[in-house]
Formats: C-alpha cells, structure tokens, sequence
C-alpha cells in the first residue's frame, strides 16, 4: 500500500524524507559509518547521535583525466512500498567544492571531516559497518569506480546505502530532462534497473530496495540552476504542462499558488560480496 505524502517543515530537526532513509539505513551504537558527498550534507549530522563514529568524506573534483550492538535484527528482504513523499523545501544535491588539502576537520565529538577522492578512498579493506552517498553518486567520478571504493571499505556484514534521483525501468529519458537542463553536467537519473545493476556489476549484493515518489516545490529546486535564464526554460516548460502542453515527465502541478513538480527517489542497501 502507498505510503501517504507528508510534508517537509522547513527548520525541523529531521524532515520526513530525511527520517525515512535514517529508518531505511538501521544505524546502531555499534556502527562505524562513513558518509560521501560532494560538499556538505545532513547525513554525518542525523546519524552522529546514533552510530559509535562518523566520518564524512568531502569529495574533491575528479581529475581531468577521469569520466565526468543491533538491538534489532536487519531486515533482509524489501520492507518499504512504494509512495509519494510531499516536500515544502529544496533538496539539491551540494554544490561543488574546491580541491583542498585532505586534512581532518572537526565536525563534532565522534565526527570527522576529511577531503579525498571518492575513486580512490584513503582508508583500508573492510574499514567500516555502514556507508553512505545521498544524492552524490553522479559527482563523485566514476560511478563504478566509486561505488567499487564504496563496498571495499566496508566490512562484510555491513551495508552500504546509496540514496538518489531514479527513473522508472519503462520510463525514457526525457523523463529527467529538466534535470539535465538544470545541471549540464548531471548524466541524468538512471532506470532503477540501472541503479542496481551498477552496483551489482561494481561487487555488491542488493539486500533491500524503497524506491517512493516525492513531490516538491519548484523554486526552491531552481535556486540551483546553472543560470536565471535556465530557471526561466524550466519554469516556462513546467507552467506550459499545466496548461496542457508537451509533457516534461515532471507531472507539475499548482498548490495554494505554488508550482511544484515530482521525483522518484530511490534508497538501495547492499553489502559487499565476500
């Protein structure tokens, strides 16, 4: 049965999408995690309360050269359904950072933030029991690269959780075209199909899957736009949909005066294969 959309208020301490993939993921007091992302995000935060450590890898631009205790049992087959997810606030994936320095930087008693390249991750085999990358892998380089580095350093037993943008298997590109639009350099979001194919192809073993719909208000999703002109395309292709023009996959709508649009989400755990 669908899950029923909720909405995202905006200053709470954990918004619902946020809650969701933290139920998803299972963290315990016994966990080591390690999150990656381009630039800052919420997950070394959220989980920090929860986990044993945290270490949050900031992913530097890729070389020119490279492709743009349990105190409960883990679940081991699919337990989310599919639903819509209402949000009120933008969700974009983090801006770029500049190269630095891989040094440590604070972030907390138990968290630490350190600068690396996501293809070629500084820490030993087997390093750590949970691994994150919420709406990061397509900045990270390689996605098979990097998802191959992603389930090296986890430990056997572990998880990985990867949260992104998908598509439906039977739906066409065009479905992510004003994603394109909005980020050029964004290789547009992969079927479900793909998503976990790349992960099994990279050596991992899918253990559970919640792919949701979310809906969410336009403006603050093109705060992120590459440009003002571009906003205005997007904007204008959305507005000409409601009217009744061609289709952008986007399925926008007018709340209480808001334009607001969908996404399909996905969170995929899988664990190294031994």
């Amino acid at each position: 049965m669908p899950h029923k959309a909720t909405a995202w208020k905006t200053g709470g301490a954990t918004t619902p999408h946020l809650r969701r993939l933290l139920d998803f993921v299972e963290p315990t007091r016994d966990d080591v995690c390690l999150d990656v992302a381009r630039g800052s995000g919420p997950m070394p935060a959220a989980l920090g309360p929860q986990v044993r450590h945290v270490t949050a890898v900031d992913v530097m631009p890729a070389p020119a050269s490279s492709d743009p205790s349990g105190a409960f049992a883990r679940m081991s087959t699919v337990e989310f359904g599919t639903g819509p997810v209402r949000l009120t606030g933008g969700d974009a994936v983090p801006p770029s950072v500049t190269r630095e320095d891989r040094l440590p930087h604070p972030l907390g008693p138990d968290r630490t933030s350190v600068k690396a390249d996501a293809t070629a991750l500084p820490y030993r085999d087997n390093a750590f029991s949970l691994v994150t990358a919420r709406f990061s892998l397509h900045g990270l380089g390689d996605p098979h690269d990097a998802l191959r580095e992603l389930l090296r350093v986890c430990r056997p037993g572990g998880r990985v959780v990867i949260a992104d943008l998908v598509r439906g298997n039977l739906a066409g590109p065009d479905r992510d075209r004003i994603q394109r639009l909005r980020d050029p350099d964004h290789p547009g979001a992969p079927s479900i199909a793909r998503l976990t194919e790349m992960i099994t192809s990279a050596g991992g073993s899918i253990r559970r899957l919640d792919v949701f719909t979310v809906e969410r208000p336009v403006e603050p999703w093109l705060a992120g736009s590459c440009d003002e002109a571009t906003a205005d395309r997007i904007r204008t292709a959305l507005i000409d949909e409601v009217d009744g023009g061609r289709r952008t996959g986007a399925k926008p709508r007018i709340i209480s005066g808001e334009l607001w649009f969908t996404q399909s989400w996905a969170h995929v755990a899988a664990e190294p294969i031994a």
